[in-house]
């Protein structure tokens, strides 16, 4: 393509990865945005996140983004809008949008990601969807068009997709609404049981990164803020690093039993063919330490860990957005009239 104003775009709950052909670059920032009395838009990306659970009753901050799919079309279309400017001097009169999404979206669905495209300063963009499994596969270095059988599990914040590529497609694939903000919400009751200490999600999230260790059990611990609930007082508390396995193991053990069930369901030969081969592991949950160690147990069958972690996605829409060949992997919405 002669339009060097070409964006591969990977909007996930948690975080929005934008890959910039003009500038080759990848950016990431928070999918958030931040809005004073439902009407000023105060800051968007890493930006609102910074606000988070610190803001006023009249700021309302926020992900446009619910379960891996738009929640909030006008607002995910400032979000990236605001982004796709930090890319680039400028966004270009008619860009061309590589959205990666799900495998299975409902003709609503379809519709929000061409309407994000065609409104405000991107309504003459054209738009291109991707699967996210054929993203992923591309960056993993899956033969797509070769394999008899090859499973990709992509925990993200909000959901794990689990699919299966066959014949040259996508044959089978399952959003479990499981994943990294799951893993925070559990941190958070856990402590609050254990200690009646009350913590964000943020503070949670911070616990998770620094001190979950499926494996290991090493004996390290991190000083927090929260308030106390029976006091009703802000205080600090020492975490210990087992509570946090303890909290996050569960959630990852259930994504084990879906994967268990997901390969039960799959056709005998690709099943084989997938047990010989090994399970692919991406999304940003898997910096989770020795988690591909724990699935490994729960599904009986080898943990292929990528090294893109959350990136993964957003390097597939690179893979096919440089690559003339890969282009076809790209489609068009379509709607019926």
């Amino acid at each position: 393509m002669l339009n060097s104003h070409i964006y591969g775009i990977d909007p996930g709950s948690s975080i929005v990865k934008i890959y910039s052909r003009q500038s080759d670059e990848i950016i990431k920032e928070k999918n958030m945005i931040a809005i004073r009395n439902r009407e000023d838009i105060l800051a968007a990306g890493n930006e609102a996140y910074e606000m988070f659970e610190k803001n006023p009753a009249n700021v309302t901050v926020s992900s446009p983004m619910s379960g891996g799919m738009i929640a909030n079309i006008s607002y995910l279309e400032i979000m990236l809008h605001y982004l796709l400017r930090r890319t680039g001097r400028r966004v270009g009169r008619h860009p061309v949008i590589y959205f990666a999404v799900p495998v299975d979206m409902t003709e609503i669905e379809k519709r929000a990601y061409y309407s994000v495209a065609h409104s405000g300063q991107l309504r003459k963009s054209k738009v291109l969807l991707v699967e996210k499994p054929i993203a992923d596969a591309l960056a993993l270095g899956i033969p797509i068009n070769k394999t008899k059988g090859s499973m990709i599990v992509n925990i993200g914040a909000a959901t794990t997709e689990i699919s299966v590529i066959a014949d040259a497609r996508v044959i089978i694939s399952k959003i479990v609404p499981l994943g990294g903000e799951q893993f925070n919400r559990d941190i958070v009751n856990t402590v609050r049981r254990a200690y009646n200490f009350s913590i964000s999600q943020r503070t949670a999230n911070r616990l998770k990164v620094s001190l979950a260790d499926l494996k290991t059990q090493k004996k390290i611990a991190g000083r927090v803020a929260g308030i106390d609930c029976v006091a009703g007082l802000p205080r600090e508390k020492v975490i210990p690093s087992g509570l946090i396995n303890r909290s996050v193991r569960s959630g990852v053990e259930e994504i084990g039993q879906e994967i268990r069930s997901f390969l039960e369901r799959t056709p005998p030969q690709i099943h084989r063919n997938i047990l010989a081969e090994g399970i692919y592991l991406t999304g940003g949950s898997t910096r989770i330490s020795h988690i591909d160690q724990v699935l490994t147990e729960e599904t009986g069958c080898s943990i292929l860990l990528s090294k893109y972690y959350d990136l993964c996605t957003v390097y597939g829409l690179k893979e096919i957005i440089t690559h003339d060949a890969l282009h076809h992997w790209a489609f068009t919405p379509k709607f019926r009239k």
